[in-house]
């Protein structure tokens, strides 16, 4: 075991304390990184506040990127001091939907309260969405991580692990979207704004923003939406629809609100899917006629995690990136160090923030 710094949730709803704690050694197919950078994502703020339950003490975080200091037997394509993105995507290869493609929806639990992280005195310490990742280094199984190319700006790199595959890959793994269809993207925050990249990279002819703030809307542009709509005005839909001269093929919700669920059927055309990515909290619920999706062959998806596959999918987002194509750095709405963790969550409950991230050293 050795001492760390970390950002630790007492009580849900309460600021975090930052604290020394214990993180042990790589066991067999682990990994230890030392980090450099971890985003602050609502999921994290919406479990510190316990909208969705969870084991206290905990230390959350889950995008994140640093470099490999020790790796466990059995670990192979990786060496100390390579850089790496670390995500929360864990995946035990050998369950139905591993072996099937989808390691998003991997069925072997993991259970963090007996996770490499602990108190000072042994004490029980959660390692939440089995990262633990606002902290000085993380411990975690060698499927969580995907190597870097040398020079990339790892703040840059830590969104690669959540944002940008949740809103890509709801686009290109979730929707299956085809070059010339027309797309609505509900929310322009970190994920939403992803959610348009991949649709302008998809080859969308249409790509509406739905948000409830004109300075969102203008940010949206710049990453390629083509028009944009205030969620505010009198039934969205119909600015959204004459913007695109017909309904969307692809709606995706990327807010964790139950009334962008409930309006979002309205911007659909006929045959049209409704991607569901944000996450409301445990108990929100929308309503449907589900005679209206029968009838007009409409489609309700879940996408976790942009259905990611990360040594498939992080790759060529990385290449990407290098070529211009894919924006990371103008996501980065500030840098913060560890001890400021709290005013960068509430910049970013603020909503005017894309992606705060925390840089370590």
């Amino acid at each position: 075991m050795r001492p760390i710094k970390a950002a630790v949730c007492h009580s849900f709803g309460a600021p975090l304390t930052i604290e020394e704690v214990s993180l042990r050694a790589p066991e067999a197919g682990e990994v230890e990184v030392t980090l450099d950078a971890v985003a602050i994502c609502h999921s994290d703020i919406t479990y510190a506040e316990g909208g969705w339950g969870g084991s206290l003490p905990a230390v959350y975080g889950h995008e994140a990127a640093g470099r490999v200091r020790e790796i466990g037997p059995g670990v192979t394509g990786l060496a100390i001091g390579d850089p790496v993105v670390v995500t929360l995507i864990r995946a035990c290869g050998h369950c139905a939907p591993c072996a099937g493609g989808r390691p998003t929806g991997c069925e072997t639990a993991y259970d963090g309260d007996r996770g490499p992280l602990s108190m000072p005195d042994g004490g029980k310490l959660h390692q939440a969405m089995a990262c633990g990742a606002f902290a000085e280094a993380v411990t975690v199984h060698h499927s969580q991580v995907v190597k870097l190319p040398e020079g990339i700006d790892m703040a840059a790199a830590s969104l690669l692990a959540c944002g940008v595959i949740t809103g890509v890959g709801a686009v290109v793994n979730a929707a299956h979207l085809r070059a010339g269809q027309d797309v609505v993207v509900i929310g322009a925050g970190g994920v939403g704004l992803n959610a348009i990249q991949g649709a302008r990279i998809a080859g969308a002819r249409r790509i509406v923003a739905v948000d409830m703030s004109e300075e969102k809307l203008a940010i949206a542009r710049e990453f390629g939406a083509t028009d944009g709509v205030l969620a505010t005005g009198d039934m969205p839909w119909r600015a959204a629809k004459a913007a695109m001269g017909r309904g969307a093929d692809a709606v995706f919700v990327t807010v964790g609100a139950a009334r962008a669920y409930d309006e979002a059927p309205r911007y659909l055309a006929g045959g049209g899917r409704m991607i569901m990515v944000g996450m409301p909290h445990t108990g929100a619920e929308s309503r449907y006629e589900a005679g209206n999706f029968a009838a007009a062959g409409q489609a309700m998806i879940g996408s976790k995690m942009g259905e990611t596959v990360i040594r498939r999918d992080i790759p060529w987002m990385v290449d990407l990136y290098g070529q211009g194509r894919l924006k990371l750095d103008e996501l980065i709405s500030g840098r913060w160090s560890l001890d400021q963790i709290n005013e960068a969550i509430a910049d970013t409950k603020s909503g005017a923030a894309r992606r705060n991230v925390i840089v370590f050293g």
